[in-house]
This record gives C-alpha cells, structure tokens and sequence, in this order.
C-alpha cells in the first residue's frame, strides 16, 4: 500500500523537496560525519538550530523565484550593485566547482569499495553520466529523475537502526548545546551551516520555480493562481527542510555513534567514512552507506553544476534553463560542462579533496550571509514582491538567520586572528 502511494507522492512534490535532498550531497555526508567522528553527538543542536532559518530562507528564495518570474541573480541584477553580484557569482561557481569535485570523487571511491576497479575510471564515468543528464535531459524528464533519487537518502535512516546509539545522550545533545570556545569547533559549525544553509540551494530552488512556470506555458497567473503556487512552496520547502535536516541528523548520530565511540575522530571522505564503518557497523550498513553516496551524489551535482549555470548566465542575462535545448542557451550549458569538468578533473590532481571541501563549506558559509540579506530585503520590497511580500514570521526567521550566519562567521574570524597573534 505504501509503495502504491510513493508515486503519488512524488508527483505532488516539488523543488523544494530535491533542494533538500540535495542539500545532503556526498560532500554534506563527509561534513556531517566528521561532525559525528570528532564532536560525537555534541553538535546535534546545530541541526534544530537551523531548520527554521534553513525553511525560512529557502522559501524566501522559492516566493521570488515563482512571484517574479526570474531566479536569484536576475533579481540581484536588478536590486543590487554590479561588483556585489559578481563577486557573490564568482563564490559560488569556485564553491560548487569544489563541491562537484569533492561528490565525483566519493562517489567513485564508493562504488570501487563495491565493486573494484579504479575510483578515477568510475569518477570520469560519473563526471559524463552528470553533463549527459543536464544537457540532453530536458527539465519536465530531468525532475521525475531527481525526485526518485531523493529516496535513497532513507538508507541512512536506515543504517542508523543498525547500530547501537545511545538515545538518551542524543536528545540531551540535541537541545543542550555543548559549547567549546576554539577555533576548530567555530570553523566545523561555519562548516556546518554553510553545508546546511548554502547559497547553491537558493538559486537553484527560485531557478526551479521559474521552470516549472515555463512548463506549464503560461504567464505569471491571476492572483488566485498565485496564491495556490505559494501555498504548494510553502508545503513543499516545509517538507524538503524537514527531510534534509532529519538526514543530516541521523547521519551525525551514526559518526558519533560508532565512529567516534570507536575512536575515529578524522575522516577525509564520505567513501572513507564508509569503510570505516564496515568493521564496525556491518556490511549492511556499509552498503547502506556506500549506494547513499552514490545516489546523492547523482542527484547533487547536477544541482551544483546547474546552479552555477543558472548564476552566471542570469547575472549575464543569457538565454538560461535546463527546458531549453542545449543549441538555445549554449553559455548555460557551457558553464554546466565546464564545472563539472573541472570538477571532475581536481580529481586528477594532488588536492586533498577533504581540505578542499572543508574550505568550500566555509566559504559557503561566508558568502551566504550578505546573499541571505540580499534575499531578505528582495522578499520585503513590494516593488519586486507586489502583494506577495513575506509575512512576518518567515522575515523574523529570515534576518534571525541572517544574525546566526554571521555571528557565527565572526566568531571563526575572531579565533582564527586570535591564533595567529
């Protein structure tokens, strides 16, 4: 009965249920086990901590890509400075170029700890399977695709049950934070939230908006039509955050649980996070843990990468959209091509994947908090929102992340200057 209803209910969701998802990439599995490995459960709280700026500015960013027609860059073209916007879309596309390299390569490593083979061949392999599906998969098949991937993501739910977790301390760590005053517990909660709440997630979630609007054929809609579309984001983003927050949480307690009461406090990969845990959790959940990566991984970097396209070419008013064909908007494809294989080829080089990734978070981090803001005073403007502006709890909820981001940034800044005198 209930896989009857997976259909249905795959149907009725929409990008703000694969922005979840994807939020939960191979590169946020190795950020939240390393979380797990070196603080154990201690830091559950960032988890609820950031869920409602989390939906707050996801939706925020899914009203104006559904109200105005047009995705985040485009309306930051038209608000905001042209050095502010180019330098936001230059961050981003080196933080995804990172991401995409750093998911390539776990999914690689993961399948050759399946199945053999070298973990380079398989990463090429990913790299092509990822641009084919971008480029000659128009949006209306390319979504369906996404959907289902985002299914695999209950492995981990799963691998969980397969442990021995200490419940108690986990909910006593959930909502009492265990606060340490050094700079690496600083950098892994910056981390932490720029793996969480990462600028790709909103450009892609309003980019998203704006196909689904080409899709159906039709202009901006009545207002009733309008009303309609943003109670769905609202149910939708609702449902994405939920489901990405509770991976990310059960992913934590599995690296505390049996990574860090094992004594493994540094993992480098996602790939390795899994072989680490064959000896200790079972084969089972190594599987569990290996086909999550590779699964995800599918699902994200097509995200990654088509995120960056969607910045650039919007801050550059080029054609742009993954339901144009590919001869239609020939620079957004490129930008596509060119991150996923650049991406693809840090592989080839001596880059710790592991080092790279943990900067790209904090980058993330860093350039979410002015692009947040930007976001937030976009949403209050009833010369871009019309009747649409944002109500007050989701403003609140908005600028408080705004506050958490930043003090948080801060608060790394100010222990890292504090080390080097």
């Amino acid at each position: 009965m209930l896989l009857n209803r997976i259909p249905s209910f795959l149907r009725h969701v929409g990008p703000g249920v694969v922005t979840g998802a994807a939020d939960d990439d191979p590169s946020g599995i190795a950020t939240y086990t390393q979380a797990g490995a070196q603080f154990g459960t201690g830091l559950l709280w960032t988890v609820f901590l950031s869920l409602p700026f989390m939906i707050a500015i996801q939706l925020v960013s899914a009203r104006i890509g559904r109200v105005t027609g047009k995705g985040v860059a485009a309306n930051l073209r038209e608000h905001t400075p042209r050095a502010f916007l180019m330098a936001m879309v230059f961050l981003l596309v080196v933080a995804n170029t990172i991401n995409i390299a750093a998911d390539i390569a776990a999914m690689g490593e993961a399948l050759q700890l399946a199945v053999g083979g070298g973990d380079h061949f398989h990463a090429v392999a990913f790299g092509v399977i990822t641009v084919l599906l971008q480029v000659f998969v128009p949006y209306r098949k390319l979504a369906p695709i996404l959907k289902w991937l985002t299914l695999f993501l209950f492995a981990y739910v799963i691998a969980v049950f397969l442990v021995q977790v200490q419940w108690a301390q986990v909910l006593h760590d959930l909502v009492i934070p265990k606060l340490q005053w050094t700079s690496g517990y600083w950098m892994m909660i910056v981390a932490l939230l720029g793996t969480t709440i990462s600028p790709y997630l909103f450009f892609w979630q309003a980019s998203q908006e704006v196909e689904e609007l080409r899709l159906k054929g039709a202009g901006h809609g009545s207002e009733q039509e309008v009303r309609r579309d943003l109670r769905r984001v609202k149910r939708d983003t609702y449902i994405g955050m939920f489901f990405s927050n509770a991976i990310a949480f059960f992913i934590m307690v599995l690296g505390g649980a049996v990574l860090y009461t094992a004594g493994i406090h540094d993992v480098t990969s996602a790939a390795q996070a899994a072989q680490a845990l064959r000896p200790l959790a079972g084969d089972f959940a190594f599987a569990l843990f290996a086909g999550g990566i590779i699964a995800t991984g599918l699902l994200a970097v097509p995200v990654l990468a088509s995120s960056a396209a969607y910045a650039v070419a919007e801050a550059f008013g080029w054609p742009e959209g993954l339901e144009r064909h590919w001869y239609e908007a020939k620079r957004f494809y490129a930008i596509i091509v060119i991150a996923t294989v650049v991406g693809t080829g840090m592989d080839f080089t001596s880059i710790d994947p592991m080092k790279a990734l943990y900067w790209s978070a904090v980058i993330n981090g860093v350039v979410a908090v002015p692009i947040m803001a930007g976001l937030m005073m976009l949403a209050g403007r009833k010369s871009v929102m019309g009747k649409f502006t944002s109500g007050l709890k989701t403003t609140w909820f908005g600028w408080g992340g705004v506050v958490v981001m930043g003090f948080a940034v801060l608060m790394m800044f100010r222990d890292v200057v504090l080390q080097a005198l």
